[in-house]
């Protein structure tokens, strides 16, 4: 992913006859694309700006027409490409929240020896919480639940999670 995007979500299949399209939405505040005038859309390695005709909600899911578009036929190029925003232009969230693209990358240390376990590799979201994937430096993997149980603490700017995982079961 570039560095100066983030991943919202995604264009969907097409909707109707006028080039209107479903958007799947890879956020937790998917009420953003109803405020947006253009949106970033990824194309292999690059980010075009595209601006929005309109926004609504229909059946419960957002849908959008693109500028120029006007036929699902035109619609349909768009379909499963990437949406982003800039990464200054995301939601600020609670403190102890953290976005998955913040997580991805740190590295893990153990709270008790202060040795390095590895680093976070995924997250994977969960109606009771989320849980880490890390890749240990041993090349194999543990998942952890993200529950204060486990996770000690948590410095996006120093890119480092420390774990305690007395309890668990060794990978």
């Amino acid at each position: 992913m570039s560095e100066i995007y983030v991943t919202v979500g995604r264009l969907g299949r097409t909707r109707g006859v006028k080039g209107e399209i479903y958007i799947i939405p890879e956020t937790d505040f998917p009420s953003r694309f109803l405020e947006m005038s253009e949106i970033f859309v990824r194309d292999r390695d690059q980010w075009d700006k595209i601006r929005l005709d309109s926004a609504r909600v229909v059946s419960g899911r957002v849908v959008i027409k693109l500028e120029g578009i006007e036929s699902p036929e035109e619609a349909a190029r768009f379909t499963n490409r990437e949406i982003g925003v800039r990464k200054e232009e995301i939601v600020k969230l609670p403190k102890g929240a953290f976005w998955i693209h913040d997580l991805v990358g740190c590295e893990v240390l153990e709270e008790h020896s202060g040795g390095v376990l590895g680093q976070i590799t995924d997250v994977e979201k969960y109606p009771a919480n989320d849980v880490y994937t890390i890749r240990l430096t041993d090349g194999k993997e543990m998942v952890i639940a993200a529950v204060k149980q486990f996770i000690k603490s948590v410095d996006i700017e120093a890119r480092k999670v420390i774990i305690d995982r007395s309890g668990l079961l060794e990978p």
